[in-house]
């Protein structure tokens, strides 16, 4: 970048165009970076490199962050000096393990909840602007990629996963449900695969991100260097996807593909109820009729698989571990996702679901117990699924109290 191009994005900065949490770094007449106390940015041979750096706390996302992460997004997409994006984390931990669980806690036992409806507003639409940018992101989800990271990376144009990557959609271990478009990803996962990735906060290494549709391409982390040196050469053939192919190998065998027959039987029941019946059958050999009657539930044929018995039994242990209502707005969250036109949408749905979330028991209870005092004793109310008001999910996912994400 010119001394002169420097000049113009300072103007811009002392004009307003960035928030004045930034500070201008000119290292030399190529680069300007972009600091805040957990994000740098810096544009250097056309690619605009952002970098989430809080690796103390695996980077997780607070309002500043998303508030930063927005500015530079606002900022490099008109910018004739960025012709792509490439966003990642620092330290070799991760890219980013989720919202700020303490941030979120602060706001839901301080009854702040105006100020959460704030944040989820903020982070949502920069999940979108990150889905519907006119220039290619680059998303690098090394190391653990949860929750609001899923925001971030999984709806960038090109997912690069490597050998460290730990991905999921944790938040029923909380009382909470999936957000930041994951209900979306999820819905649209092969099979029944995201209900039980979302009903059971699984975590999946690259090659279940891979088959569930949470990434693109595997490369090993020794080679993310070279990837970002090709990046910004742009050597043929060209576009962003084609160089990451370049670099890009076979992670192998997808444990979450090899167990989808028997995922698919169990969670495509119509109520967690009837799916931890499914999974308590299958695990112990038995041949059932599907309640519903629908044929998809069926058991495999094959003999059983002693190790897919066992995680199914742990799955069914786990699922009546976690909060009644958690699960009950996910499966509902999930199930209506697949009918619903956009990501925006989804979005809008999920806003209307942590609205209700962020004001409720079993989300201040899932923190306390998992991340506060972290005694792994959480007390949900209600807290056996029977005990739910009928239709509670629906009316969660319908009741819009609040202003949207997006006005329309």
């Amino acid at each position: 970048m010119s001394t002169t191009d420097a000049t113009t994005n300072a103007q811009r900065f002392s004009a307003g165009t960035i928030p004045e949490c930034y500070a201008f770094d000119v290292a030399d007449a190529a680069t300007v970076s972009l600091v805040s106390d957990h994000i740098s940015a810096s544009v250097a041979d056309g690619v605009g490199h952002v970098t989430l750096d809080r690796p103390q706390a695996l980077n997780a996302l607070s309002y500043e962050m998303i508030r930063a992460l927005t500015a530079v997004f606002d900022a490099w997409r008109d910018d004739t000096e960025v012709g792509l994006v490439v966003i990642d984390g620092a330290g070799e931990r991760g890219f980013c393990a989720g919202g700020d669980i303490r941030e979120l806690y602060h706001y839901a036992s301080n009854d702040d909840h105006a100020e959460a409806r704030r944040f989820f507003r903020a982070e949502y639409r920069l999940d979108a602007t990150i889905a519907r940018y006119p220039k290619p992101v680059v998303a690098i989800m090394d190391g653990i990629t949860m929750g609001g990271g899923i925001g971030l990376a999984g709806h960038a144009s090109v997912r690069v996963v490597t050998e460290r990557s730990r991905v999921a959609m944790p938040e029923t271990r909380i009382g909470f449900t999936p957000d930041v478009g994951g209900s979306w990803l999820l819905a649209n996962a092969p099979g029944e695969l995201g209900v039980h990735l979302a009903l059971n906060s699984r975590t999946m290494d690259a090659a279940d991100a891979l088959h569930a549709g949470f990434a693109d391409s595997f490369v090993p982390s020794e080679r993310l260097p070279h990837l970002l040196q090709a990046l910004a050469e742009r050597a043929d053939p060209g576009t962003p996807a084609e160089i990451v192919m370049l670099f890009d190998e076979t992670p192998g065998p997808s444990a979450l593909a090899l167990a989808r027959d028997w995922v698919d039987a169990c969670y495509s029941a119509p109520s967690v109820g009837e799916i931890i019946r499914r999974l308590r059958a299958f695990a112990e050999g038995r041949v059932t009729v599907p309640a519903d009657g629908n044929p998809s539930g069926s058991f495999p044929l094959h003999p059983l698989d002693p190790a897919a018995s066992a995680y199914a039994a742990s799955a069914a242990d786990e699922l009546e571990t976690l909060s009644p209502t958690a699960l009950a707005v996910t499966l509902e969250s999930v199930r209506r996702a697949r009918t619903l036109p956009s990501l925006e949408a989804a979005l809008e749905q999920e806003f209307r679901a942590v609205s209700w979330f962020i004001e409720q028991h079993d989300l201040r209870e899932g923190i306390r117990a998992q991340v506060i005092d972290k005694d792994r004793q959480p007390r949900w109310n209600p807290p056996e699924l029977g005990d739910l008001p009928p239709g509670l999910a629906a009316r969660v996912l319908d009741e819009a109290r609040y202003d949207p994400v997006s006005p329309a």
